[in-house]
């Protein structure tokens, strides 16, 4: 499925039963109708519970595949609960702080300023005061030449998110 080069550039998760009941939960939340299986519709609903974004019409017509091979009404719960955990084991690890970046970076530069902090932080900690935000960026900025790169920054919620 994956050739060997991928799979050293993606770190592939294990699914675990606490990711099974999660999926199944979402399931019986989006079977509009109790109907014992999801519509394309349900489907869009529950990725975007488990993932927090709508798929694109290429990736549901991708997940819908299976069924229309199988000439089935719709993605019954085994199915549902396979195709999420495929979708979770090959998530890229740096996605979430990818997009955390991208909010940050509003002009998409590809690099973070001052700016940008206070003006994030200004949405999120109105009453955050500039020295501790001059202070993060200082912390976050390893080489001090004023801009963040995606490597700081991940280094820095990386951190954040694993202490020593």
């Amino acid at each position: 499925m994956f050739s060997a080069r991928a799979h050293l550039t993606r770190l592939e998760r294990k699914i675990t039963d606490s990711d099974k009941k999660k999926f199944a939960m979402v399931f019986q939340q989006c079977d509009e109708g109790r109907k014992g299986y999801l519509s394309r519709e349900d489907l869009k609903v529950a990725v975007v519970q488990l993932f927090g974004y709508k798929p694109s019409k290429m990736e549901t017509n991708s997940l819908m595949e299976p069924v229309l091979k199988a000439d089935l009404p719709g993605v019954p719960l085994d199915l549902f609960v396979s195709l999420m955990g495929r979708k979770l084991s090959v998530l890229d690890p740096y996605e979430k702080t990818r997009h955390i970046f991208n909010a940050f970076d509003a002009h998409c530069r590809g690099f973070l300023t001052l700016e940008d902090f206070r003006r994030a932080f200004s949405r999120v900690a109105p009453r955050l005061p500039d020295r501790t935000i001059q202070e993060a960026f200082r912390e976050v900025d390893r080489d001090s030449d004023g801009h963040i790169s995606f490597r700081d920054f991940e280094c820095a919620i990386g951190h954040a998110q694993n202490p020593p």
